[in-house]
């Protein structure tokens, strides 16, 4: 028969040693289950920011990614764009490629116009042109804006007064493309029939739902404290904005004739581009049936407008009274001058700005 020894009383365990002030920290030789670092003890540290010249290296890089992107994603029409331009008379598309340049320059000057402060002219010549690029990579207008809003503040300008003179500048060329297309259209009744661009009872559908998108928005700025605030700030600001460029005749004269000659310049490549590939429209109709194409797809959120500009194209040509296949023929070979050959070189300027810290 075995005796059990009594049980000892259990003992406290001894606190474990301090290290004095100011010396390091070592664990003590019975703590074996758990690693601790050696040395001392180093405050916790947040993820390190990316640094700004590799941020800014990405910026210059996505430009050229993107467009590779949607190069490829419509290679199919870039093959037989190319193909149209092979069988065009060169000088009428030399003349389309000059057009083209010049919208640079008169969207440049509406620029101007749009604020009080002289803003760099060769800066902002280059950040239109590649202000074009992003436009045609982004959604319709957001690509634009950004970089000319970053541009801006860029030259000193507060972010309010740039929100504003962007606003006044979106304002300025819709009342022009709308104004010049009525204009036409009083002078050539004749040149569009618009049955033609919408299908059959499509028109009470989209005027309701135009309508719709109207209520909706007033009724959440009527409910939404914040939102209503902040849009009533936005237009006072705006409307102190254009009180202070048309109290200077050159930023009003800016403002406005860039507005009208970017809308023509634009219908003028059309034009000779059709002029180029013998299209069987006057030329006042196709200007016609350019400004209505655009306006019409205005409100579609595709970047640059790819596919439903071409499309919107094609169907106002042929409401002009041309043939489909040429009118398609045109349609290509101006997207292709407008759109696809600049968007290589404006994506290298939007690059080397961004690198130069221009935007």
């Amino acid at each position: 028969m075995t005796v059990r020894k009594p049980l000892s009383p259990i003992q406290p365990l001894s606190p474990l040693p301090q290290p004095a002030v100011g010396t390091a920290w070592k664990p003590s030789p019975d703590v074996t289950a758990v690693h601790l670092p050696q040395g001392p003890l180093r405050p916790g540290r947040l993820p390190r920011r990316v640094p700004a010249r590799v941020l800014r290296q990405i910026l210059c890089l996505l430009p050229l990614l993107l467009v590779s992107v949607v190069a490829v994603q419509h290679r199919s029409v870039l093959v037989e764009g190319f193909g149209h331009l092979r069988a065009a008379e060169w000088p009428w598309l030399l003349a389309a490629a000059g057009a083209t340049c010049l919208t640079w320059v008169a969207a440049a000057c509406t620029r101007q116009g749009a604020v009080v402060d002289r803003l760099p002219r060769r800066r902002l010549l280059a950040t239109q042109f590649a202000a074009g690029s992003a436009n045609h990579l982004l959604p319709t207008g957001l690509g634009a804006g950004a970089v000319n809003l970053r541009f801006m503040t860029v030259c000193g300008i507060p972010l309010a007064r740039s929100s504003a003179a962007l606003a006044l500048y979106l304002l300025a060329e819709s009342v022009a493309r709308l104004t010049l297309l009525a204009g036409l259209l009083l002078a050539f009744p004749d040149a569009l029939r618009f049955g033609a661009l919408l299908p059959h009872g499509a028109m009470g559908p989209l005027l309701l739902a135009v309508a719709g998108a109207l209520v909706v928005a007033a009724a959440v700025l009527l409910l939404v404290r914040r939102l209503r605030t902040a849009v009533v700030s936005f237009l006072r600001t705006s409307l102190c904005e254009l009180r202070s460029v048309h109290t200077r005749p050159s930023r009003a004269l800016a403002l406005w004739g860039g507005s009208l000659a970017f809308p023509a310049l634009q219908a003028a490549g059309l034009v000779l581009v059709g002029l180029s590939l013998g299209l069987p429209v006057p030329p006042v109709h196709m200007a016609v049936a350019y400004l209505a194409a655009t306006v019409a797809v205005a409100l579609v959120p595709t970047p640059g407008g790819l596919g439903s500009v071409e499309a919107a194209l094609v169907v106002a040509l042929v409401a002009a009274g041309g043939p489909v296949a040429v009118a398609t023929a045109v349609v290509l070979a101006y997207r292709i001058i407008t759109v696809w050959l600049p968007l290589l070189p404006g994506a290298l300027t939007l690059g080397a700005l961004v690198r130069l810290k221009v935007i």
